[in-house]
């Protein structure tokens, strides 16, 4: 979140924000709560001096004799006290009121984000991996359709056990998305990672503190209650990202400059119920409402986030790398950049089968697969999480920043449609081999039950 001073000092800046993110909140309201509290402290610290003046004086009155001044000014202090709760009551509220206020505020934009309205904006980095491609076959089938025909993807069966939006992974599809899970978690060990293997369900508090929270309730699963009720901080949600968790595991802590950079890794099943856009990317696992992935959260000084993104964008481009999955790096503009960051990249990986308006010149698409974001001190102040050099010295708040590293169902959708052989065979990339017990070349499974007997 935005520090009160900030934004106090800064509305201006605060403005342009809420303009280039798309954010609807009105700040004029939230400086006069801030201004009002501010104006209630000031009449508070006042009349908490002259309560203390004039009862410094009774005794000294009495002393003298002087009853009836005496009685006057023990009437006063009542009176001075009475006044000073509720104005302290009143600035309370107000508090409550600007510190709720203060959370729908977004991160602001770091000055060398480029501005744009919408994703038609966002910058192109570099491209990787398209000068050696391998041959592909004539007309690539889209992996939902491979997928089906190899029997190692079940969409009818997913959505019978659990509705629409979720698949099953069978056979040679399961065993490749526990390969690329183990993979991507032992590049990363190799890579300074610690493991992390956190709770499913998280606690209100802990998806405010990372931003999801009230932003984005409506495409949570909330485990108990409608989303649109009123929630405690002690309510459960299942895990949109393994981000929520694990950048909570110091929320309210005071880490030290010594354990500086903390970098963790985690998997985990993730749930997210938003919808998608009609047609092909619907289709499939491309956007499905629970996915598995790798995510990597690193704690920083402030002085070293900058650098850190960079590092960690390179984190997670190592496992496409290593995969030989043609790729780019997208820089997100002020319009598309999100409610949390004040920079982000997408790693894209290209998946060759269905064509996009803006795809690369070989045809296909782009696959969002990692989003990397600095998020600077925004998550440590809704979370309170903060560090010290030494023992001695003060704490400050440190920076968050995190990546995906990788989205497992995107990954599987590019190796199925650019590994694609001409017999409707794929082949597993060579770095995934020995997670899967050296198979080198998925070729299906038989069908079961009466549904063989269509073949």
């Amino acid at each position: 979140m935005l520090s009160r001073q900030f934004v106090r000092e800064n509305p201006e800046v605060v403005r342009e924000t809420l303009d280039n993110k798309g954010v609807n909140v009105d700040l004029d309201r939230i400086l006069d709560i801030d201004e009002e509290w501010r104006e209630l402290k000031g009449c508070g610290d006042d009349l908490r001096h002259e309560r203390n003046e004039v009862s410094s004086t009774i005794g000294e009155l009495k002393q003298a004799g002087k009853d009836e001044e005496a009685q006057e000014a023990i009437e006063r202090s009542q009176d001075l006290k009475t006044e000073l709760q509720e104005i302290e009551e009143r600035a309370d509220e107000l508090e409550a009121e600007l510190e709720e206020s203060l959370l729908e505020l977004p991160q602001i934009p770091q000055e060398s984000v480029p501005v744009g309205e919408d994703e038609s904006e966002n910058v192109e980095v570099r491209r990787e991996g398209f000068d050696d491609l391998r041959s592909l076959p004539a007309e690539v089938e889209p992996h939902y359709d491979l997928g089906e025909e190899l029997e190692i993807l079940d969409f009818e069966r997913g959505a019978k056990v659990a509705g629409g939006g979720f698949y099953v992974a069978k056979g040679d599809g399961a065993r490749l998305e526990h390969a690329l899970i183990q993979f991507m978690l032992d590049v990363h060990r190799e890579q300074g990672y610690e493991d992390v293997f956190p709770p499913i369900p998280v606690n209100s508090a802990s998806m405010r503190g990372t931003g999801q929270l009230p932003k984005f309730t409506e495409d949570a699963y909330r485990v108990e209650g409608s989303n649109a009720d009123e929630y405690d901080d002690d309510d459960l949600w299942l895990l949109p990202t393994a981000e929520v968790p694990v950048t909570n595991l110091h929320r309210d802590e005071i880490l030290l400059g010594e354990d500086l950079p903390l970098k963790y890794q985690a998997y985990t099943p993730n749930f997210r119920q938003e919808a998608g856009e009609h047609g092909t990317e619907t289709r499939g696992i491309v956007r499905v409402h629970q996915f598995n992935k790798v995510e990597m959260v690193n704690f920083v000084r402030p002085d070293e986030s900058d650098e850190r993104f960079h590092g960690l964008v390179d984190e997670a481009e190592e496992v496409l790398r290593r995969l030989e999955l043609p790729h780019r790096i997208l820089e997100m503009c002020t319009g598309d950049l999100g409610f949390t960051q004040a920079k982000k990249y997408d790693i894209e990986v290209w998946a060759p089968a269905d064509d996009m308006d803006e795809g690369p010149a070989e045809g296909g698409r782009w696959l969002e697969v990692s989003s990397v974001s600095n998020f600077e001190d925004f998550q440590a102040r809704r979370a309170g999480i903060r560090y010290r050099e030494e023992h001695h010295e003060s704490a400050d708040h440190l920076h968050t920043l995190n990546g995906s590293g990788l989205a497992v169902p995107r990954v599987v959708v590019a190796i199925l449609e650019y590994y694609q052989n001409d017999d409707g065979t794929v082949t597993v990339p060579e770095a995934l081999r020995p997670y899967m017990g050296g198979t080198e070349v998925i070729e299906g499974h038989d069908s079961v039950g009466e549904t063989k007997l269509g073949d």
